[in-house]
């Protein structure tokens, strides 16, 4: 979709579970350079909708984080059907993020599709390139909007946060990690100062991430959005 894209980890580990046999992974890459590329093919993986069920207690749940949910290629039916499943499943809150929040609000303005209390909704901008995302998510019906800055590869210098509850900000990590100046993330945590957004600093990145640690401005920040059930 854009840059942010060049490093993807789901590519990696993807052709990764290919190799251990998974089924539902097969022929989702091909290695490209040495490195694993996506195909452009999809699987619609109708066994994993009933597992939220089967889980008692409360959990956050990272929607179909492998891929993106509203690819072109996901029949809006698929998708309805993922939202019947979180709606059933209120004790669960779910994050669903996309670099296509256009088809987002799309899909979601149309019939068979509520605001869930339990579904926060999101997309990714990793530089000042695709800031468009930001307006294209103020569209999406939600009950808590979210952007991630991850991987924060450029400036996002006049963005803004209003209708947006939560920012996610971290750097990339793993093998080619780019490097995060620390002034976008001061233009991002100004920004959510101003927009009254929730932020939430994840990792400085790096090859080994470990070592460059979580702290911003001297402490830690893993401030999420009130929820709402």
């Amino acid at each position: 979709m854009s840059s942010g894209c060049t490093n993807c980890y789901a590519m990696r580990m993807a052709a990764r579970l290919e190799a251990m046999g998974v089924e539902k992974y097969v022929g989702l890459t091909r290695k490209t350079g040495g490195r694993a590329k996506w195909t452009g093919t999809i699987t619609l993986d109708e066994k994993a909708l009933g597992v939220p069920a089967s889980w008692k207690k409360p959990r956050n749940v990272f929607v179909n984080s492998m891929s993106d949910l509203f690819h072109p290629d996901v029949p809006v039916d698929f998708i309805r059907k993922v939202w019947l499943a979180m709606a059933g499943t209120r004790r669960h809150t779910y994050q669903i993020l996309t670099k296509r929040p256009d088809r987002m609000a799309e899909v979601l303005s149309g019939n068979g599709f509520s605001v869930l209390p339990n579904v926060w909704l999101g997309t990714s901008v990793e530089d000042g390139h695709v800031l468009h995302r930001l307006d294209e998510l103020r569209h999406v019906p939600a009950a808590i909007r979210f952007v991630s800055y991850e991987p924060l590869i450029g400036s996002v210098y006049g963005g803004k946060l209003d209708g947006i509850q939560w920012a996610i900000v971290g750097g990339e990590s793993g093998p080619g990690a780019r490097h995060m100046a620390p002034a976008w993330i001061d233009e991002i945590f100004d920004q959510c100062t101003d927009a009254g957004a929730v932020f939430f600093f994840k990792q400085w990145g790096g090859l080994n991430k470990k070592a460059t640690g979580r702290a911003y401005r001297g402490r830690t920040w893993d401030e999420m959005p009130a929820l709402s059930m």
